[in-house]
């Protein structure tokens, strides 16, 4: 309970004091990429280290700081979101959905650091969403980041895969790199207030290219993409061993 209370704690004043600097940054008009990702590295430790978990990384050496990448992920916990951003050594933007943009404070500070909302209700704002991302993405030599479940899974399954992210890379022509991410689940998972301490495992895999590909190609890009994020999280798993989840 000591420890729940010290995360949810620390996560409030994390994002208060981080995404305070980062939406005053935007209405001065500061457009250094490198000071938000910054921002967002160091709410993202700070959040790890308030919750105890130890994060291993695996694959650095498939993120190319000199190019654009898509990285596409499993989500099963907000320590996700907190494992991967701390260890991104490039600039990089995550998509998420737009009700985020309505989150106090975290809100503002997404959109000043430029990350990305998407309208699941809308196709066509989605799709430009989308669009203003592989401009961003092309102009800066950036990552973009998608957490290609579209939600955070409930339980060890892995969902199917939302075809946005895939979309994103053929349009582009830019190559995915699969991740994956295990741990997070026993830390914190879905539905539940409870913060566990414990060890989470991030993985990049190998880059997958797309230049060449077309639409015709999406689908079975998008089970190639799942099947290395499933195997990659598998193993994983199996090197932390079983452990306990409860979901409340």
């Amino acid at each position: 309970m000591t420890r729940t209370i010290w995360a949810w704690l620390n996560g409030a004043l994390a994002t208060a004091v981080i995404g305070s600097m980062a939406i005053a940054a935007g209405t001065l008009g500061i457009r250094r990429t490198s000071f938000y990702d910054w921002a967002s590295r160091s709410w993202s430790r700070w959040n790890l280290w308030a919750g105890g978990a130890q994060v291993t990384v695996e694959g650095i050496e498939h993120l190319d700081p000199e190019s654009s990448q898509v990285l596409v992920g499993n989500h099963q916990s907000w320590f996700d979101v907190f494992a991967v951003a701390s260890n991104i050594p490039k600039t990089f933007h995550f998509v998420a959905k737009k009700e985020l943009e309505q989150v106090f404070i975290f809100g503002r500070a997404w959109k000043a650091a430029g990350h990305i909302s998407i309208d699941r209700s809308d196709q066509a704002s989605a799709i430009a969403s989308l669009d203003r991302a592989g401009q961003q993405m092309r102009e800066e030599n950036s990552a973009v980041v998608v957490f290609a479940e579209g939600t955070r899974s409930p339980t060890d399954e892995l969902l199917p895969f939302k075809k946005g992210a895939f979309m994103l890379a053929l349009h582009t022509g830019v190559p995915i790199v699969p991740f994956a991410v295990a741990g997070s689940r026993r830390v914190l998972p879905k539905g539940a207030w409870r913060v566990r301490s414990g060890p989470i495992i991030v993985r990049f895999g190998r880059p997958i290219p797309t230049e060449g590909l077309g639409q015709q190609d999406r689908d079975d890009l998008i089970q190639r993409v799942r099947e290395e994020v499933r195997s990659m999280r598998d193993g994983d798993r199996r090197k932390l061993g079983p452990g306990r989840v409860e979901n409340v």
